[in-house]
């Protein structure tokens, strides 16, 4: 019997009815991971509490390895850049927030299989690099040019497919400076971490985080539309598997909640005590700056304005909101939904699509405040 690349990859599904999180979900989530909500409280996330999703294998690059970008195809001049060269540039430190297309996936019905993200695939960091379009202007992009293809170096099969990791940009996006793709060799002022793409990567504000290529290795400019796995199969918005389906582009309107008090072991339900409890979390939008940030104490019947901070100019970060909520002996559902400038807010019921991919509902969070009998504590 002969042994194909099929075999060993398995086509998407959805999950049947009351289906729970199988083995091999339940090893994605092992490999990847997301942000423990408490540490939305950083404005900055520790690269080590970053969400983390890698489709293939990290690749293993000891310090000092000579890594080569090439930037080539529709081009006058093709460059090969080493680390030093790059650092030779322009630098750029833009902070950003970057959230996988599939956050929230798990809590689609019927839900699609998958990495089975809640909702705290997300992190916000500070990216130093190059402009991605000084490149692209040293190179000399040629008449007729229409995307940029960029290659990780991390390869697998998905599918059935073998592959080097790659997506494109569209050229007005891979040249533009709003926003402006980095080429990032640091993470918070320090070299990039093995599993943020060390030692480059690419960040493009305001997208999904499959646009961020890591680890990558070359740049090539095309003259038609890129047509690999992860630009035309994967990362499309369907309903039916044979639709050619919407691309997954720019972050929908989102917010989160620090969850208050503490929490149980294993449900994570909430408990808080009688009185004043200060609500903060963080929101954010791709699309527009976000305006506003409403809470909701009773799952989403009556709605109620936070505070947002004031705009500190970093267009492409979240922004903190918080409010006092006076808690009264009871069980609640906490929430809170996002508004962007463009009026785009979250919705209360998700809508769906066989990916699991740009979801925004709107975060909900059961809350138990103790009777004042058993406000004291170990009571």
């Amino acid at each position: 019997m002969g042994h194909r690349l099929a075999d060993t990859s398995t086509p998407a599904r959805l999950a049947a009815p009351e289906e729970g999180i199988g083995r091999d979900e339940l090893g994605l989530a092992a490999r990847n991971h997301g942000l423990p909500l408490e540490a939305m409280r950083h404005d900055l996330t520790p690269p080590g509490l970053h969400y983390v999703l890698t489709h293939y294998d990290i690749p293993y690059v000891p310090e000092d390895t000579p890594w080569p970008l090439a930037v080539g195809g529709r081009v006058r001049r093709p460059l090969t850049l080493l680390l030093a060269d790059l650092r030779a540039l322009p630098q750029v430190t833009t902070r950003v927030t970057l959230e996988c297309a599939g956050n929230g996936r798990a809590l689609l019905r019927p839900r699609p299989v998958s990495q089975p993200w809640l909702v705290e695939a997300v992190g916000t960091a500070e990216w130093t690099g190059v402009p991605l379009r000084l490149l692209l202007a040293a190179a000399g992009v040629e008449t007729g040019a229409v995307d940029v293809v960029c290659t990780g170096a991390d390869h697998g099969v998905e599918r059935g497919v073998e592959q080097d990791y790659q997506r494109a940009l569209p050229l007005d996006v891979a040249t533009g400076t709003e926003p402006e793709v980095l080429v990032a060799y640091e993470m918070n002022g320090a070299p990039l971490p093995p599993q943020h793409g060390h030692p480059l990567r690419l960040v493009v504000p305001g997208w999904y985080g499959m646009a961020h290529v890591k680890w990558l290795r070359e740049i090539t400019v095309t003259d038609r539309p890129f047509t690999g796995f992860q630009q035309v199969v994967a990362y499309r918005l369907r309903q039916d598997p044979g639709d050619e389906g919407e691309p997954v582009t720019r972050i929908a309107p989102r917010a989160l909640l620090v969850p208050p008090g503490f929490p149980d072991f294993m449900s994570r339900a909430r408990v808080v005590r009688p009185g004043m409890v200060a609500l903060e979390g963080r929101a954010w939008s791709g699309r527009a700056p976000v305006t506003r940030a409403e809470v909701s104490t009773d799952g989403g019947h009556s709605w109620h304005e936070a505070d947002l901070e004031p705009d500190t100019g970093h267009r492409w970060a979240w922004r903190r909101w918080h409010v006092n909520w006076r808690a009264e002996p009871g069980e609640f559902v906490l929430s809170v939904r996002a508004t962007d400038a463009e009026g785009h807010t979250q919705p209360l019921e998700q809508p769906w699509n066989r990916g699991g991919f740009a979801n925004n509902l709107v975060q909900r969070v059961d809350v138990v405040c103790l009777d004042e009998e058993f406000a004291e504590p170990g009571r």
